[in-house]
């Protein structure tokens, strides 16, 4: 979920418009070392997107439709969402509306329910979980026997603790460019955390996330291979930069190919499937899901068996 300030749909317009007209080739450093406000921050729910393809042509399908037993109607699962922004009240405005514009609005929400209610997700650490507002809703749904979230934004911690009163979630302050390691989980999600990161510290990520995930590893990141879609989504997270207090120092995705391998070569298969809904961003989810036992996966790390990521 990465850490973010409230964005409005102006601000998006704005920032796209302008790089429409001009799209930086080149990465820019940005003035802080926090995670940016991103491109996807206003996201509107529409039609699942069309069938599309990586860099490397293999084709990726649509995101699944909502199942009919993972939560109820759409007007069921906004009347759910809008109940987990509700216990954000006590937070004040501008955490509350910004929670229930990232649940409603954002198509990422909607596909954790839809891949949650297919299994539910067990232990689950939200890597970047900023207030917290998925883990909650997952929480509150019945999709997670707990969370817990890692961010490096004290006071939205403070606001997730608050808001998941009652529920099995636990929170920690965490410089996620420093983590080797986490602890057992079923999931674990790193929800527009990697493509903010330097290449070495997501190769790291990722590691200490497929020792942790028993079952699955879920990824939402930009794909920087899909053309038009690409160049849009990446001219505004690097413009971004430069107005957001919050502001990263990386806007650095790497191929889908690229994460693809270093988690098959952990023992994964992964699937890769477009996350735009009703936007011109090229998001796409990852979802991998682990193919091999602990003890398996042990065995081949002593006998030198997975590959090193360098």
């Amino acid at each position: 979920m990465g850490q973010y300030d409230v964005f409005g749909t102006d601000t998006i317009g704005r920032a796209a418009a302008q790089c429409r007209t001009q799209v930086p080739s080149v990465p820019r450093q940005g003035r802080s070392g926090q995670f940016a406000n991103t491109a996807t921050e206003a996201m509107s729910i529409g039609k699942p997107s069309e069938p599309a393809t990586i860099g490397s042509g293999l084709v990726i399908p649509s995101p699944p439709s909502m199942p009919a037993d993972a939560c109820g109607s759409g007007e069921e699962t906004a009347s759910a969402f809008d109940d987990v922004a509700e216990r954000y009240r006590p937070c004040g405005r501008r955490a509350y509306h910004y929670v229930k514009a990232k649940l409603n609005r954002d198509p990422v929400c909607r596909d954790m329910v839809v891949l949650a209610g297919e299994k539910q997700f067990g232990d689950v650490i939200d890597v970047g979980c900023g207030r917290g507002q998925l883990g909650i809703a997952l929480l509150e749904a019945s999709l997670a026997r707990s969370v817990l979230g890692l961010d490096c934004q004290i006071m939205h911690l403070e606001q997730a603790r608050a808001a998941a009163s009652g529920l099995a979630y636990r929170a920690e302050t965490t410089d996620l460019s420093l983590v080797q390691s986490m602890p057992q989980s079923d999931t674990v999600l790193l929800i527009d955390v990697l493509y903010q990161l330097d290449t070495l510290t997501q190769h790291g990520l990722l590691q200490a996330a497929a020792q942790s995930a028993r079952e699955r590893i879920i990824i939402r990141t930009l794909d920087p291979e899909r053309g038009l879609r690409s160049a849009l989504t990446l001219g505004i997270e690097r413009l971004l930069r430069w107005i957001s207090p919050h502001a990263g120092a990386h806007v650095n995705a790497l191929p889908v190919t690229q994460l693809s391998s270093v988690l098959r070569a952990r023992g994964f298969t992964v699937v890769a499937t477009p996350c735009w809904r009703g936007t011109p961003f090229s998001n796409v989810l990852l979802i991998a899901r682990r193919i091999l036992s602990a003890e398996h996966r042990s065995r081949m790390l002593v006998d030198g068996g997975l590959p090193a990521v360098h």
